[in-house]
């Protein structure tokens, strides 16, 4: 089980600094500005999908959409920023 978080958490700190990267990156386009914001406003947001209240599932949508949204983004850059971000984060 901790290996399983442990490699959960390189996979999530990887996406999020390619992320960073990517939105300090000249050419970003405006949607990934955006983007990044909703996702931040979800985390601050007191409305979720599922409460907080329910002790564990509360915080598993949080734990679940967050990482599936940046993956998302990622995914969706334009074919030189993408480019650029891989030379630059590896």
């Amino acid at each position: 089980m901790f290996k399983r978080l442990t490699l959960l958490w390189t996979v999530l700190r990887g996406d999020a600094r390619r992320l960073w990267f990517a939105l300090r990156h000249p050419g970003a386009p405006a949607w990934l500005k955006w983007g990044c914001a909703l996702i931040a406003l979800y985390l601050i947001s007191p409305i979720d999908i599922i409460p907080d209240v329910l002790p564990f599932i509360g915080v598993m949508d949080d734990l679940v959409l967050v990482p599936l949204a940046v993956r998302w983004l990622l995914k969706r850059l334009p074919p030189d920023v993408a480019q650029a971000v891989r030379s630059r984060a590896g």
